[in-house]
C-alpha cells in the first residue's frame, strides 16, 4: 500500500499520480488534501510519513509546490527517509543507496511525464543491500 498526500499546490499532480497507480494496479491511500483550497502541507506530509513509519503503508509519496516543505515535514518522523526527487536518476539512486521510503516531488518544478517516470522508478527500484549502503542507512537511523 502506498500512502499519498499533497497540499493545494500539489493537488493536480497528486490526482495524476493516483490515476497512474490505479492503472498499474497498485493500492494507495490518499491522506489529502481534498481540493485546491489553500491548506498547510505539514498536515499531509506528516500523515503520509506516520502511515509509512507505522507500517500501515509500505511507501509514501508527498507533493507540494516545490517538494521542499513537505519533504522536510516527512523527514521529521522517526524512521522516514524522504527524498526530494526531480529527475529519474535521483529516484533510482535514493532507492538503491538510501533505501528511501517516501518520495517528495515539486509540482511546479517537474512536469507530469517526468513525475510519473520518477514514481515508477522509485516504486520499482530495490535497495541495493550493499554493506556500505546498509551501514550508511543504519547511521541515518541512529
Amino acid at each position: 500500500m502506498i500512502a499519498i498526500g499533497s497540499d493545494h499546490g500539489g493537488f493536480d499532480l497528486k490526482q495524476k499520480v493516483m490515476e497512474h497507480l490505479q492503472e498499474r494496479g497498485l493500492e494507495y491511500k490518499d491522506f489529502g488534501c481534498e481540493d485546491k483550497s489553500s491548506c498547510d502541507y505539514p498536515v499531509f506530509g506528516a500523515a503520509v510519513a506516520k502511515a509509512v513509519a507505522s507500517g500501515e503503508c509500505d511507501r509514501g509519496i508527498v507533493i507540494c509546490t516545490t517538494g521542499i516543505g513537505i519533504s522536510i515535514t516527512a523527514n521529521k518522523v522517526k524512521g522516514i527517509r524522504c527524498a526530494l526527487c526531480g529527475d529519474p536518476v535521483s529516484a533510482r539512486l535514493t532507492r538503491e543507496h538510501n533505501d528511501a521510503n517516501v518520495l517528495a516531488m515539486g509540482a511546479a518544478i517537474i512536469g507530469e511525464r517526468v513525475a510519473l517516470n520518477i514514481v515508477d522508478i522509485f516504486l520499482d527500484t530495490p535497495f541495493s543491500e550493499e554493506e556500505k549502503h546498509r551501514r550508511r542507512v543504519n547511521a541515518i537511523e541512529a
